[in-house]
């Protein structure tokens, strides 16, 4: 079992992983709909 003593490391890995979600995901909806208008034409 993981001992408590990590959990700066662990909100470190958390922050870095939200701010890469919170960009990524507009993203990928961009693409999306940038193939969809593409495929449609």
């Amino acid at each position: 079992m993981a001992s408590g003593n990590d959990m700066k490391a662990h909100a470190s890995t958390y922050d870095a992983f939200i701010g890469l979600l919170k960009w990524s995901v507009p993203v990928i909806g961009i693409v999306t709909l940038v193939v969809v208008l593409i495929i449609a034409s």
